[in-house]
């Protein structure tokens, strides 16, 4: 991306806008499906009971879907991560967000984390569908965020992702340019959780960040500077 200039439509097409809430409804997928197409954002991530519906809202059209996996907490044991992600990609899943094992990686037990994000990675390899993993930034030093993120790339991970919006701060320039740094190209960065006005969206943006993990894309694209509604 041209960081000297940045449209609505540019920033629009790198929002991965999340419906994700527990009392959400099917027609609240609708009625964000419809937003998205409405608006040219470029994916929708819902939660694995949802992906059908998703899927066929947003059928021919420019908007993805992503499915989590494992949300929001990590702890589902492998084999039900790899079969979540089975089924999302049956359903027709563009992309799957799955949660870092956090407990197990603050146990140190890095072995099992990475053969936990690998079990998936299995099931999206080959098939054109890209893996996310959720590395819950909040809880980690930034030490431990630059060894989650070895660790998800060298279990196969196109994405690693700051957090998923339920469990403390969300993404700050601090842990993304560490994110970053680290990754080095060998997998994009999404930071996720408080991003919510243009200014923010398009500061991440500028650092380099593959995607936009938010909750509210039509505002945040609602709120673009004049400059913003041709060029940032």
């Amino acid at each position: 991306m041209n960081t000297d200039i940045i449209t609505k439509e540019q920033v629009a097409k790198l929002m991965d806008h999340a419906v994700l809430k527990p009392g959400m409804t099917d027609d609240d997928i609708r009625s964000n499906a419809a937003m998205c197409i409405a608006r040219g954002v470029g994916d929708l991530c819902v939660r694995p009971s949802d992906a059908a519906l998703a899927v066929d809202l947003l059928k021919d059209t420019d908007t993805t879907v992503a499915v989590v996996l494992s949300f929001p907490h990590g702890a589902s044991r492998t084999e039900v991560k790899a079969l979540e992600a089975k089924l999302a990609i049956e359903d027709g899943a563009d992309e799957l967000d799955m949660v870092m094992n956090i407990g197990k990686f603050l146990s140190e037990n890095y072995e099992y984390v990475q053969r936990d994000i690998e079990a998936v990675v299995a099931e999206a390899k080959g098939k054109n569908v890209l893996v996310k993993v959720i590395l819950a930034t909040c809880l980690l030093t930034l030490d431990q965020v630059a060894k989650a993120c070895e660790i998800a790339i060298a279990a196969g991970a196109d994405f690693v992702k700051t957090s998923t919006g339920f469990n403390g701060e969300g993404a700050t320039p601090e842990v993304v340019e560490v994110m970053l740094e680290t990754c080095a190209g060998r997998a994009k960065v999404k930071p996720s959780g408080g991003i919510r006005d243009w200014d923010r969206a398009v500061m991440f943006l500028k650092m380099g960040v593959g995607r936009l993990g938010v909750g509210s894309a039509d505002k945040i694209l609602d709120g673009a500077t004049p400059e913003g509604e041709d060029a940032y």
